[in-house]
């Protein structure tokens, strides 16, 4: 059954308009484009569902999420507590993201029994999952021009060759671990507290005594322009401070310690912690000492390395800081970048309008300059934007020499496993880096030239790599937990050499969950629409279509018609360059083809129509080299897939 209700005030759209999601243009190849993505083989066994940001002809916006089970579109408006109101304005069948419980799942013993209950196998189907802020996650994506024109969620299992995989919406791969410790919080528990990763830096802004600003929440208005005082701590915080976490009682912290985990499983970090009381102590300790959020923490959708971890370290959206996934297309320039691929030097592609919590540190305390200010470090971690020390920026504080030796003290730590058995290069290496990590964060804390940084934000990935490659459930996975662990111990121990341990502020947490993938499948969701003959930019789970701008123009004789031919997608000026040499096939119902120009230099054509015909009979086919084909009426109706019709019979 199909429902629609009615919808008052304006909806809120894209924050940037500069090409994202489906306008009328792209009617058809995205409607194509979902339905191949659904209905396909391929498609079918693997594909949850398809999101999108469409716009209609009056320009109003609305959000889309498709799935073999049903649909749902949603708006946003403005919110009078802050931030944004979501409102579903239609459904057909199921909803499919309906489900947004974020506490589902949050065990072990729960993720196992929604699935086979074997760790290697336990591939988990839609109907048990949930999807928490869906409508809030899902509609951030399109703030950013960087954004596609589809969005593909995997099913949980079917994302690639590797064992263990993340990138979804789903509970599973969007939950992160999130622990404070230290002053100012409390300690000996585990609390109920909904959480995104977004909350982080406004929580370690409000324990470290920031001020508030007149800076922009989640809607990308400044607290002026919303008519209330200064009520942000970062330029740019779409996050809440976790309150539920804080306890005035128990002091002030001096300096914070982020601690990442990265693609760390909470439920099997939970399982540790309540079944191998030996196993994990510095962990444990951290943990025991401070304040645990029993079912996680929510992270950024595309739940992936490089656009989390600059979520976490920005307090805003991917949508808003401009990295929306390791690779993504930019349509005024057509070209692909990939600051994942990259690895260094990737501060350049965060939007300058949000403040990372270096920036803002430095904003409230100064930066170094040999007598005063604060040093800050982003130990091999992919948020480096002002930081004074970021190694992934080839910014490094420190003598070379001392960081070798720092680095041979600790290299008999590193299990051979790694290099035996992990799959990919980069992984093999990674107890090497993780190492080589570890004796930066050591040397910046023992170095007495300078202050010990007031924040630091270090990236551990060994548990990433190895749950990758064997699987988040394994033993090998386990075993890579218990390496960083003793990682961890050397910086406790250099803290409390230095008399900081006390003062230091603890948040561990990882940018991502993981689940268990079905390998045999090679599944690779997003590829299908270009790998079936469509024309598009693919970077997983991203859908970029090549389309055109079709203008028909019936001049007053009613016997003649010019066609205009555009990119659908400007250049960086703001126009749309035309396409020449595309071909315009006019046809009726009676007779077939009536007409075949070729668009010229300008990407203009004139149409010649036979004085037995009326323009209300005619189709034009539009196709051009590179580009998904047009199919209109003269009247410049888009003929396209009524999706709900051919998914759901209505």
């Amino acid at each position: 059954m199909t429902t629609v209700e009615s919808v008052t005030l304006d909806p809120i759209g894209p924050e940037r308009p500069g090409g994202q999601g489906l306008d009328h243009n792209q009617e058809e190849s995205g409607n194509l484009a979902i339905h191949k993505l659904l209905t396909t083989d391929d498609g079918r066994a693997w594909t949850d569902f398809v999101a999108t940001a469409r716009q209609s002809r009056d320009g109003s916006w609305s959000y889309e999420a498709w799935a073999l089970r049903g649909m749902v579109r949603w708006v946003r408006r403005y919110s009078e507590a802050g931030g944004y109101d979501y409102e579903v304005v239609e459904t057909a069948g199921e909803n499919p993201i309906e489900r947004q419980d974020h506490r589902a799942l949050a065990t072990l013993s729960e993720e196992l029994a929604a699935g086979s209950g074997d760790p290697e196998t336990n591939f988990v189907e839609p109907d048990k999952l949930t999807y928490p802020w869906a409508y809030e996650r899902l509609s951030q994506l399109f703030d950013s021009p960087n954004a596609p024109d589809l969005v593909v969620n995997p099913k949980s299992y079917c994302y690639g060759r590797q064992p263990g995989q993340h990138g979804a919406l789903d509970v599973i791969q969007s939950r992160s671990p999130l622990i404070f410790s230290g002053p100012g919080v409390k300690a000996g528990a585990f609390i109920e507290c909904p959480s995104r990763q977004i909350d982080i830096a406004p929580t370690v802004a409000r324990l470290m005594g920031f001020p508030l600003i007149d800076g922009c929440d989640l809607t990308g208005r400044t607290s002026s322009e919303r008519g209330v005082s200064p009520d942000v701590y970062l330029a740019r915080q779409d996050g809440r401070v976790l309150n539920e976490v804080l306890d005035p009682a128990a002091g002030e912290p001096e300096r914070v310690y982020l601690v990442l985990l990265d693609g760390q499983s909470h439920t099997e970090l939970l399982h540790r912690l309540e079944t191998e009381p030996g196993a994990i102590p510095n962990l444990r300790r951290l943990i025991t000492a401070g304040v645990m959020l029993r079912h996680g923490s929510i992270t950024n959708f595309p739940s992936i390395t490089w656009p989390s971890h600059n979520a976490i370290g920005t307090g805003s959206w991917s949508g808003h800081h401009d990295i929306v996934n390791p690779s993504y297309y930019l349509r005024e320039t057509r070209e692909t970048v990939s600051p994942q691929g990259q690895q260094f030097d990737t501060a350049r592609f965060l939007n300058p309008v949000v403040e990372t919590l270096f920036e803002a540190f430095h904003r409230v305390y100064g930066e170094w300059d040999g007598a005063s200010g604060v040093v800050t470090a982003s130990v091999n971690e992919p948020c480096t934007r002002g930081a004074g020390h970021a190694s992934l920026e080839r910014r490094l504080i420190g003598d070379r020499g001392e960081l070798i030796m720092l680095t041979k003290e600790t290299e008999h730590e590193i299990s051979p496993r790694w290099f035996n058995e992990l799959e990919e290069q980069g992984h093999r290496l990674q107890g090497q880096i993780d190492n080589r990590a570890l004796a930066q964060a050591r040397q910046l804390l023992l170095d007495r030239s300078h202050p010990a940084p007031i924040f630091t934000y270090h990236e551990f990935a060994q548990p990433d790599s190895s749950a990758h490659d064997y699987g988040p459930h394994h033993e090998g996975a386990r075993a890579a937990l218990d390496e960083t662990d003793v990682r961890i111990g050397h910086l406790l121990r250099t803290l409390e050499g230095r008399g900081l341990f006390e003062s230091t502020l603890f948040v561990i947490t990882t940018d991502h969950g993981m689940a268990q993938q079905a390998v045999s499948l090679k599944a690779n969701p997003a590829r299908i629409p270009q790998r079936d003959g469509m024309e598009a930019v693919t970077t997983e789970p991203l859908v970029y279509l090549r389309d055109i701008e079709v203008a028909i123009v019936v001049q007053a004789d009613g016997r003649t018609a010019q066609v205009t031919v555009l990119d659908n997608d400007a250049t960086p000026s703001g126009e749309k360059p035309p396409v020449s040499a595309a071909e315009i096939l006019v046809s009726d119902h009676r007779d077939g083809k009536v007409a075949r120009v070729l668009t010229d230099s300008s990407g203009v054509a004139g149409i010649s129509i036979p004085a037995d015909l009326e323009p209300a009979d005619l189709r034009i086919r539009v196709h051009a080299q590179g580009f998904n084909s047009r199919h209109m009426l003269m009247d410049s109706t888009n003929l396209a897939l009524d999706l709900r019709q051919v998914l759901y019979g209505r």
